[in-house]
């Protein structure tokens, strides 16, 4: 049966199948080779996307942006500053205001509520670009990431290391099961996954022949994976706790040993930024107050030849393209 995504909202991968999925990551695939070739097909031609970001992001912005501008659209960003949803206007009201002036609405921030709220109202497309529930369009990248450097993703054994109760380890337990993956989610038992989200994927994968695990045993964990993932110990907005991640997650960090444990071929991710060494603020001030000079995972590792982070980075550009191609182009 044929995909079709016209109108749709992406807040999750609650409401996708695997063929929906599989068919945006086909396209972003398309879109890529065309976008290298010079050869645009200016499906986004004519249309407006307001860009909503209560928390900044380098990459989600700019993929956003460049993604529209590719395909001949308009990316107009809105900061918290811009745009103050739920203190001078509703979120139900902004949404409706925009829906009137825009094709499709990105939002990025903290409440998941704002975001099925805008979708609820806008009468537009609306596209999840984080939330502190979920990253679906960092999980598309991910899994285009994967498909390029192993040749699928049905049977891999895909690790994520670090926060078990993130967006990006929602995400993933979301959409790793519908995708057949053997996914692996390493973190210390105060971090495990909410334990409903957990049974939910626990259904999806019985559906397809998929497995999840998930442990705080490093060797559990990583043994013969084929990617090892993983992200900041703090997120934005949780910097109350950072001094308790720490202690948490030092045992975790991405270093030589486990990727020994790894397949030989495995790769790492990371969804950016990464705290590898000194070379920023955050990291000389976590070294001067706690000695520590590489976070989630070491410079070793990052730099290796295991690393496609930034092939990773770069994907969020075509998966996010082939997101808004698919729900809004022509």
């Amino acid at each position: 049966m044929a995909v079709n995504l016209k109108g749709r909202h992406l807040l999750s991968f609650e409401d996708y199948s695997s063929e929906e999925i599989s068919f945006l990551l086909d396209l972003s695939l398309k879109l890529k080779k065309l976008k290298r070739s010079g050869k645009g097909q200016f499906r986004l031609r004519g249309k407006n996307i307001a860009l909503l970001f209560e928390k900044p992001s380098t990459r989600t912005r700019c993929a956003f942006v460049a993604a529209a501008v590719d395909e001949g659209g308009h990316a107009e960003y809105l900061s918290k500053g811009d745009i103050q949803l739920g203190k001078k206007e509703s979120v139900k009201d902004t949404a409706r205001v925009l829906g009137r002036m825009f094709d499709g609405i990105q939002f990025r921030g903290f409440k998941h509520s704002t975001v099925t709220d805008l979708a609820r109202y806008a009468g537009v497309p609306v596209w999840n670009g984080l939330t502190d529930l979920y990253h679906p369009t960092q999980a598309l990248a991910d899994f285009l990431t994967i498909q390029e450097h192993k040749g699928r993703l049905r049977g891999i054994k895909l690790v994520y290391v670090g926060d078990g109760r993130n967006n990006v380890a929602n995400s993933l337990l979301e959409g790793a099961p519908k995708m057949g993956m053997d996914l692996r989610i390493l973190s210390p038992r105060p971090l495990f996954p909410d334990s409903d989200l957990l049974s939910r994927a626990q259904e999806t994968a019985k559906k397809n022949n998929a497995t999840i695990t998930i442990t705080d045993c490093l060797e559990t964990g990583v043994k013969d994976a084929d990617v090892i993932y993983t992200d900041v110990w703090v997120s934005m907005g949780e910097e109350a706790f950072f001094e308790e991640r720490l202690k948490l997650l030092k045992p975790y960090q991405v270093n030589a040993a486990m990727l020994a444990m790894a397949s030989k071929d495995a790769i790492f991710l990371h969804c950016l930024p990464a705290f590898h060494n000194r070379e920023t603020a955050v990291g000389e001030e976590t070294f001067q107050k706690y000695g520590l000079a590489e976070m989630e995972v070491t410079e070793e590792v990052f730099e290796s030849s295991h690393s496609v982070v930034f092939d990773q980075a770069e994907n969020r550009v075509h998966t996010i393209k082939a997101v808004m191609v698919a729900t809004i182009g022509q």
